[in-house]
């Protein structure tokens, strides 16, 4: 498989996007409030309540819990309705005027500080120049990488690392930002790939070891015209930017949610998935109808043939979930799931330990643990991809701030969640998993990773 060059990857960055759209007034959610109901009463129940509003946006939802956003002139009817709620954000646009003071410095860097980045959100320009900054700390061992290109014609960039004896061996692939206002992804996977250079590069045994049996495919923006416009115009846009079909009853719907638009399970759900444009959950009018999905549905496509995938990670937020096969169907589960449930158990207890805040992840099958979601990526990596491990993980936090996460929380959550996929790369090629206690596994997995 032949990468794109660094050049012909960062030529249209230089240059500029083609066709962009005429830049929208930026959406205010000044006097917008973020509420968790408390949904164990019955969440059909509540949702019937909630549908007297006029309109409310729904963030987010796991078992006994539902996130909304409601607007100003919604909020006393909200709060009449008789719910059992707390207040996540009692103004969201203070909260993202906070957010975005902290980001809005370009980034120089510090060298006698490298772990500055982790300490603000960054704008794309800056993500693109900090993983420049990535390959010419390790060029020899790295390359940068595209899958292709988004609607709006940005490549959707990333580095390919690998350690002794070159490329060529089974693969990890990360996907980040997804879902364009899910901002703590990209730092999390940027976090990960510096300390696989850097460990390798001061010679510590363990992550040389990672990099010596695996090639890691990172891409931390597959999702890039989304983000962007999170940044410049609306906080909370989810999908990508493309138009809706031709015919379409509402045209100024924008977007496909670019984790339903996958061909395995595509439309398999009826509730994994929405067919309206206007949709959060919109699966496109087909599958990989995004030129996004289609690009790295192509790209996994070929380092599945060339070199097989050991492990394919979906970065999202928020929950502090590690979710696998499959999502479209609650009653459906992977041969691999006790394995999987096994290695589940001890990364979340790695990430408990390292934390100072006590962080645990809920793991479990996507459909049955979470929610049904049809054309979804590690149901696709699995059963097309041939991942030989799948995941879906849902970084911070568990519903204090939801997608608007404050910057000080960055390198925490990216420290914790290094310290989880220590051991999950420790344990991808461990045959020991049965007729062994976790605690015995967890002890025998612990000791490589302090060692490091």
């Amino acid at each position: 498989m032949k990468p794109l060059t660094l050049a012909s990857l960062l030529a249209p960055l230089i240059t500029g996007v083609a066709a962009l759209p005429k830049q929208e007034e930026a959406v205010s959610y000044n006097g917008y409030k973020v509420y968790r109901i408390n949904t164990l009463g019955g969440a059909a129940a509540i949702q019937d309540k909630l549908a007297a509003l006029s309109s409310y946006e729904q963030w987010h939802q796991d078992v006994g819990h539902l996130d909304v956003l409601i607007s100003p002139d919604e909020a006393v009817s909200f709060e009449g309705l008789g719910l059992d709620f707390r207040v996540m954000h009692q103004d969201l646009g203070t909260s993202i005027s906070a957010e975005s003071a902290a980001s809005a410095k370009r980034w120089t860097k510090r060298q006698d500080n490298p772990l500055a980045w982790f300490e603000t959100y960054h704008n794309y320009e800056d993500h693109i120049q900090y993983f420049r900054d990535l390959h010419d700390a390790f060029p020899s061992n790295s390359e940068m990488v595209s899958s292709g290109k988004s609607y709006q014609g940005r490549d959707i960039f990333g580095i390919h690392l690998w350690g002794a004896g070159g490329p060529g061996k089974p693969a990890v692939l990360y996907h980040g930002t997804v879902h364009a206002r899910e901002w703590i992804s990209a730092p999390v996977v940027e976090y990960i790939t510096l300390q696989l250079i850097n460990g390798y590069n001061a010679g510590n045994n363990q992550t040389r070891s990672f990099l010596d049996r695996y090639d890691y495919y990172i891409f931390p923006f597959v999702n890039p015209d989304g983000f962007l416009y999170t940044q410049t115009t609306d906080r909370l846009w989810r999908k990508n930017r493309q138009p809706p079909p031709a015919g379409s009853p509402n045209m100024t719907c924008l977007g496909r949610d670019i984790n339903r638009n996958w061909e395995h399970g595509w439309d398999a759900n009826p509730r994994g998935s929405s067919t309206n444009p206007c949709s959060q959950t919109y699966r496109g009018a087909k599958p990989g109808d995004a030129p996004e999905n289609a690009g790295l549905d192509g790209y996994l496509r070929r380092i599945r043939d060339a070199q097989g995938i050991k492990l394919f990670v979906d970065w999202h937020s928020y929950g502090q979930y590690l979710l696998f096969p499959f999502g479209y169907a609650e009653t459906l589960y992977a041969p691999e799931q006790g394995r999987w449930t096994k290695a589940s158990s001890l990364i979340s207890e790695a990430v408990r330990d390292s934390s100072d805040a006590g962080t645990t992840y809920t793991f479990g099958a996507s459909g049955a643990t979470l929610y049904a979601t049809s054309g979804s990526a590690p149901d696709h990596a699995y059963a097309i991809g041939r991942a030989e491990w799948s995941f879906t993980i849902e970084l911070r936090d568990t519903g204090r701030f939801g997608f608007v996460l404050p910057p000080d929380q960055i390198r925490p959550a990216a420290e914790e969640m290094w310290a989880g996929q220590k051991v999950l790369f420790s344990l991808l090629d461990e045959t020991f998993f049965d007729g062994v206690g976790a605690a015995q596994l967890y002890d025998s997995v612990a000791v490589g990773v302090a060692a490091s």
